[in-house]
């Protein structure tokens, strides 16, 4: 075996070298006709020799564009004074085909700002250019630091292939460009982040998974600047250095157009807030969201779903929504309740349950449109929102119902098809009156292989697996459901089974381009619909891949928003991890990359881990971690024995711990996402040099975090240690629980016996935590808790944090409250608008450092207040 695999890697070795000297080869283009304006700078761009045509056709006429954009407008608080300010710190370049044929991102998917509303003079970056061969670099305006230069490759814009290379400083920190299980901070050497959307169980290292991000944060000497890709084809991004090219990053994409946005941060938190300015505020969250989720793919009726709910409060640990996978399902169609195990009736009763307890419930959503499911079959059709083939037929595949067609999200009745499915099958009256929807496996996946000449019969012999049986004998009592919902043995178990149109290029191999990505599922048509499927206008799957599942996003949301009327948004989960230590400790950089760099604050991942056997030490302490993601769920695989937290006792004690604390702060990181919405800076997870930006110690580290800005997390990270060494840069900072005050060394810090139920917190010197006073065990009952304020003073003694308050559901509430509180001289000013009416009263007030005690737990000097908060006030404390 050995020798045949040594000839095909020489075969795969040769073919680089001889397509890496063709396209050395590649003229590149010549810039003519130069108009620039102190505003914007326009060109010509020709071919600037032989055309190379290594993996296409050499467009020979291009358009360059470059615009001074001012970016996103904003307003921060310096030296207690609330300042507007508006800033030119963005630029636009972008590199189009002139015939505006080459595929650009339709609006529906992407508004992209256009436009020159920045002048160069007032610009942070200054955009020059060489003619010939063409070339240009971006550098800061005031030290004339290059950020971005590519001069060391010509361009290449092809068909079906597009290159674009800037050389970068010697092992450089670039961070960014995911969805991705790889290190936080980019390795520079042979590196290759892949993107095109795949649904791959695991998280394999190296590997593109379920979405794209193609936005890069660089630090640099304390600063940071930001370049945003704004092409949804498929691509290869590689950061490499060589002894003759130096070190770079290529851009190697099979098709779209350069749209280059350039950001001048100079902080990690102002690129993040510029970006923001592109691609739009993050959604704010209902209050409810921030609870405990529980899930598991694999329980088998609605009685064992009732049981959950017992088994968890019989456990006294809070559950405030219930999640189901695609088990409720009738054979696994979307629309669909299973007549046997998921009632209609009985499924009402159990969120009508939910409900009386101030519980929510959400189910899963799949894309696919089911054959054999005759109401929504027919419904698509008459309304033609159905993919189609280039022959005009509408695609047909497979996944978990079988023969399946896929919902073309560009058609105008799309939305019209989507209101109708999810308003009939979610009424309140006479459907399931869920509190979210679930949406999943919409890379889109498809399980019939190319070229699936026969989706009916191939699901006919490779059906799914059944849904699994109840197994049980006996059933708990139920208390609090009512007497006829108690499960039946004879019927609980299963009973059955521009001057142009900007679409695309004309003439290309949508199937197998010439230039092959490195998708680690194979060529474009593993796993996923055919990339030559055709959607409404014209435009090829090929292009609109990986912008699919934003399709369907947007689609739901808008239908939820009309009959819910709620604070219904999109939020991420980080995909089908393991039980595995490392995807414990990959969680952590993942929620701080969608947090703080893709501006998707509502993250979390599968706590405990979905496929494999979890164990009891991992899952206390994934427990204790999952508490401090925005987004908190416990979700397992079908082949994943049971993980809920109250099966281990320890799993148990972790969870109501962490839990308790989790809903003492809720209102602390509700206030953190919504100013996040507003204005885009990142305040929700935050990696320790969004904090700390000029400490180069922070740089490589991805298993510490902030919860909000205030309290860094440092979790125990290896397994069956009871021993943690985190950072602590230079700084004051205070226990969380215990208020001791620490001076931060800029080192390693070593704390041993860290219970398993237990995590290390620390609150940052200058902050004010109000915190829900503990009592609770759901989100309705704790907006009618008082508040605590912790004040942990900064090293002169001052302080300063908010809380904004509102009725925790509305997407525009009537009524708000935004409280500043400032604490400075041993007096705390607490102002703002009061507008929210609440009965909640600052019932204490807590200075950490001074001596007492408090409660006997935190040291500090504490005060009863009772003060409302419905007016402002100073007090000595």
């Amino acid at each position: 075996m050995g020798r045949p695999l040594q000839l095909v890697c020489q075969l795969l070795a040769y073919t680089t070298l001889a397509f890496t000297a063709a396209l050395e080869s590649c003229p590149g283009y010549s810039a003519s006709n130069v108009q620039q304006t102190s505003q914007t700078l326009t060109a010509d761009l020709s071919l600037a020799g032989e055309a190379c045509n290594v993996f296409g056709e050499d467009i020979s006429d291009l358009k360059l564009l470059v615009e001074y954009q001012t970016g996103i407008n904003t307003s921060r608080i310096i030296a207690c004074t609330l300042i507007d300010y508006r800033a030119d710190t963005r630029l636009h370049v972008k590199i189009y085909d002139a015939a505006q044929q080459v595929f650009q991102i339709p609006e529906h998917f992407l508004t992209l700002p256009s436009g020159a509303d920045g002048t160069s003079d007032s610009s942070s970056l200054i955009f020059t250019y060489a003619a010939s061969p063409f070339s240009f670099a971006v550098q800061r305006a005031d030290t004339k630091e290059t950020l971005f230069n590519t001069s060391a490759a010509n361009l290449v814009f092809e068909s079906q292939y597009i290159r674009l290379r800037t050389s970068l400083p010697q092992d450089p920190y670039i961070y960014g460009l995911g969805e991705d299980s790889d290190p936080f901070r980019r390795p520079t050497q042979n590196y290759s982040r892949t993107f095109w959307n795949v649904g791959d169980s695991f998280l394999p290292a190296g590997s593109n998974l379920y979405g794209i991000h193609p936005i890069y944060v660089e630090m640099r000497d304390g600063q940071a600047h930001g370049v945003f890709l704004a092409n949804s084809d498929g691509m290869d991004i590689k950061i490499n250095s060589t002894e003759t090219e130096g070190q770079y990053l290529e851009y190697n994409a099979l098709g779209g157009i350069f749209d280059l946005y350039f950001l001048a941060g100079p902080t990690p938190s102002d690129v993040s807030q510029q970006y923001a300015g592109i691609v739009g505020l993050p959604a704010e969250v209902a209050y409810w969201t921030y609870g405990f989720h529980q899930c598991k793919y694999g329980w088998p009726d609605v009685y064992f779903l009732a049981e959950v709910v017992q088994n968890y409060s019989d456990a006294g640990i809070p559950l405030e929504v219930l999640w189901t996978d695609i088990d409720y399902m009738d054979r696994r169609r979307t629309w669909t309740l299973d007549p046997d195990r998921f009632p209609l009736p009985k499924m009402q009763e159990l969120v009508d349950y939910l409900h009386e307890r101030n519980m929510s419930y959400i189910v899963m959503v799949d894309p696919p449109v089911a054959l054999n499911d005759t109401k929504s079959y027919d419904n698509a059709l008459q309304k033609d929102v159905l993919l189609k083939r280039a022959n005009g037929t509408v695609f047909v595949a497979t996944m978990w119902p079988g023969a399946t067609s896929w919902v073309d999200w560009l058609h105008p009745n799309a939305q019209d098809f989507w209101d109708s499915e999810v308003m009939s099958f979610f009424s309140e009256d006479t459907g399931l009156d869920v509190d979210g929807i679930w949406i999943d496996m919409n890379d889109p996946a498809n399980f019939c292989p190319w070229p699936c000449d026969d989706p009916v019969g191939y699901a006919a012999t490779h059906g799914q697996p059944p849904p699994p049986p109840d197994l049980r004998t006996t059933w708990p009592e139920l208390p609090g459901f009512p007497a006829d919902f108690q499960p039946n043995t004879t019927n609980a178990a299963v009973k059955r089974e521009v001057s142009g149109n900007m679409t695309g290029y004309p003439g290309r191999n949508l199937l197998y381009p010439q230039y092959q990505i490195n998708n680690t599922d194979g060529n474009l048509t593993a796993n996923t619909i055919w990339p030559d499927l055709v959607h409404y206008g014209g435009y090829a799957h090929y292009d609109i891949h990986n912008l699919f599942a934003q399709g369907m996003i947007t689609a739901t949301r808008s239908s939820l928003l009309d009959p819910a009327g709620s604070g219904n948004s999109t939020g991420h989960w980080t995909g089908d991890n393991a039980s595995l230590w490392d995807h414990y400790r990959i969680s952590i950089r993942q929620n701080m990359e969608f947090a703080s760099i893709f501006q998707i604050p509502t993250v979390g991942a599968d706590v405990c881990g979905f496929n494999l056997a979890t164990t009891e030490t991992l899952c206390a302490r994934w427990a204790v971690l999952g508490a401090w993601y925005p987004f908190y769920r416990n979700h397992a695989d079908i082949s994943a024995p049971n993980q809920e937290f109250y099966l281990w006792p320890l799993v148990t004690e972790a969870a109501k711990k962490a839990i308790k604390t989790r809903m003492q702060l809720i209102d602390y990181f509700y206030t953190q996402l919504h100013y996040q919405t507003l204005d885009g800076i990142p305040r929700t997870i935050l990696p320790l040099m969004y904090v700390y930006p000029s400490d180069a110690n922070t740089l490589d580290n991805e298993l510490q975090f902030f919860f909000g800005p205030s309290l860094l997390v440092s979790p125990v990270t290896e397994e069956n240690v009871t021993t943690v060494e985190f950072y602590l840069p230079k700084d004051i900072f205070y226990d969380f629980f215990t208020g001791e005050k620490v001076t931060g060394q800029g080192a390693m810090v070593t704390r041993n016996d860290v219970d398993y139920t237990d995590i290390p917190v620390h609150i940052r010197g200058g902050s004010i935590i109000p915190m829900r006073v503990d009592g609770a065990n759901n989100t309705k009952l704790l907006r009618e808790l008082d508040f605590e304020l912790l004040i942990a003073p900064d090293l002169n003694g001052n302080a300063e944090g908010r809380l904004y308050l509102d009725d925790g559901e509305s997407i525009k509430p009537t009524a708000i409250s935004e409280i500043n509180f400032t604490y400075s001289g041993g007096s705390l000013t607490v102002n703002g608008t009061f507008d929210f009416q609440t009965s909640s009263k600052i019932a204490s007030i807590t200075v950490l450092g001074k001596t007492g005690g408090y409660g006997g737990a935190r040291l500090g000097s504490s005060s009863t207040q009772d003060r409302p908060l419905t007016e402002g006030f100073t007090v000595s404390v």
